[in-house]
């Protein structure tokens, strides 16, 4: 196996978009998966784009199922910004056969992905790790916590894939393959002449040899895969703003150490915030509150005075014109053990899934180090709040960029 300084950062994309996507029928009897319009684009343009913003400057479309549709959109990729090459086999070759006749385009490091899961995966920590070389491919891993789909994965202690099994029905497994893996071009090497399956054929020899990394991530992805995933693409796809909230310290006035905001004659609105709430409003953008409250488990609260507080909360802020979204709060206390107090990130996802965000374009505003680096574990953008940089100063800069970033 080649050594760690004979990589370099994968710059080609090599997208698998050739199947019939029967499962989108009739939809796909007119146009290839890919191509599956969402607010007037089609899905792979987004995941093009994305991956383009994330390094990628070389595409290869591996096409098999109407491809002239592909084609004629993507052309030479240079409207894009990037640089488009195709492979086209019939379409009953399946995807080793398709990487296989690939193989003499194929860079020597490629980032492999399925034209129909989107995930803002994090393409440069996925290489600082995998250019450790220590492994021959690294394959990213939707978490699954909540039983979105059905696993079918394990990932060992050591953080590489112990079992991989398509057909899901191994004992143990955790997690689901998705896609987006960065690999050596010698692992298609081993692909053989008779039609297979890339996934059943190179993953359990790479298992074998201790050589398939698996990158871990909590943020849902979303597909083409069927049609009961189409509206929530599409709503993950318009891109909404949502501005993610610390409540105490960013909304209000912090109490002392050890002392905790437990009725509302202790709640005092930090200068400015009612009218940046406005402001997001009149704007349309969301926000959403995510907050750490110990309280509760330290008996100083109850959950039943919390929701009164925050009953007050909104309805001051809407009163201003503001408005303030859902409300992901920890009642844990710091030894507890939990995943959802910051500065672990589970409230984070939680938001996620619920507002159907994409984390890596949705900031999270805070006052302390735990609610950046709860940021950081989820992928979002972090504005720190201070008394010389409060809310107010925060939403003009989202506001005058007009992203969420």
């Amino acid at each position: 196996m080649p050594s760690a300084m004979d990589l370099q950062r994968p710059r080609q994309a090599v997208i698998l978009a050739g199947g019939r996507g029967t499962r989108l029928g009739p939809i796909t009897d007119s146009i290839p998966k890919p191509m599956v319009p969402f607010h007037g684009r089609p899905f792979l343009e987004y995941l093009i784009e994305f991956l383009r913003d994330r390094g990628m400057t070389r595409f290869l479309l591996l096409l098999g199922y109407l491809p002239e549709t592909v084609r004629e959109h993507f052309g030479d990729g240079s409207r894009f910004g990037v640089e488009i090459d195709y492979s086209v086999t019939p379409v009953e070759d399946d995807t080793g056969t398709r990487l296989r006749k690939a193989i003499p385009k194929i860079e020597p490091t490629f980032l492999l992905a399925y034209c129909d899961n989107y995930c803002p995966v994090d393409i440069e920590a996925m290489w600082q790790r995998f250019s450790r070389g220590d492994a021959e491919a690294m394959v990213t891993v939707y978490a699954n916590d909540d039983g979105y789909t059905r696993d079918n994965v394990v990932v060992g202690s050591d953080g590489f894939l112990s079992v991989y099994d398509k057909t899901r029905t191994a004992p143990g497994l955790k997690g689901v393959d998705i896609g987006f893996l960065m690999g050596r071009r010698s692992i298609l090497d081993e692909l053989p002449e008779e039609d297979c399956s890339f996934e059943k054929t190179i993953y359990p020899r790479l298992i074998a040899r201790h050589a398939l990394l698996a990158n871990v991530t909590r943020h849902r992805y979303y597909s083409v895969g069927t049609q009961a995933r189409l509206p929530e693409t599409a709503s993950f796809l318009a891109r909404k703003p949502t501005l993610l909230l610390d409540r105490d310290g960013v909304l209000n006035r912090r109490m002392p150490r050890a002392e905790y905001v437990c009725d509302w004659s202790d709640w005092a609105w930090l200068p400015g915030v009612l009218d940046a709430l406005r402001r997001l409003n009149e704007a349309n953008w969301r926000t959403a509150v995510i907050t750490n409250q110990p309280g509760i488990a330290r008996g100083h609260l109850t959950l039943e005075k919390l929701h009164e507080i925050h009953v007050r909360m909104r309805d001051e802020a809407a009163a201003a014109g503001g408005e303030i979204g859902p409300i992901f709060y920890c009642p844990h206390n710091w030894d507890e053990g939990c995943d959802c107090r910051k500065p672990r990130p589970g409230m984070l996802f939680q938001a996620q899934r619920e507002l159907i965000l994409d984390l890596s374009r949705t900031a999270f505003v805070g006052d302390d180090e735990r609610d950046g680096e709860a940021a950081a574990a989820a992928g979002c953008p972090f504005h720190f709040v201070t008394s010389d940089r409060p809310l107010a100063a925060v939403v003009d800069e989202l506001l005058r960029s007009g992203v969420p970033s």
